[in-house]
């Protein structure tokens, strides 16, 4: 590690982040890049900020099929997490109604509690009178 690095606030601080793009973005590129006529690749290249070798790069996965497994394979995994969200919402939803009940229980208990605990008084006041009474 530099001194520079140091005062940068990290190794490598000032490099700019990588960027990622999903296979769907891939295909599109590809595809509009591939249909436009000559003078307008440069064009789709400036808007997307991207380089003529990223273009062929992604060409040549989409010709090997590598981006369409990619695809296939998010969409399976995005199946696979709308299904994990939608048991946990379920199960939340489960969760919420059991604490509503518990507390609805708890508030019942604790009035009975108070009731039973005014009763008692009052039995012990009833003695005490009766206790006085026989004296």
């Amino acid at each position: 590690m530099t001194k520079h690095d140091l005062e940068a606030g990290g190794p490598r601080a000032d490099r700019p982040k990588r960027r990622h793009f999903t296979a769907e973005y891939k295909l599109r590129i590809v595809e509009e890049y591939d249909s436009a006529p000559a003078g307008e690749k440069g064009a789709i290249l400036r808007r997307e900020g991207l380089y003529d070798s990223s273009v062929q790069l992604w060409r040549r996965q989409r010709d090997e099929g590598a981006l369409q497994n990619l695809s296939r394979q998010k969409t399976a995994m995005d199946d696979e997490h709308a299904k994990q969200r939608a048991r946990e919402k379920t199960e939340r939803a489960r969760l919420e109604r059991e604490n509503a009940r518990l507390k609805k229980k708890l508030a019942q208990t604790e009035a009975a509690l108070e009731i039973v605990g005014k009763w008692h008084a009052l039995l012990e006041m009833m003695s005490e009178s009766a206790d006085s009474e026989n004296s």
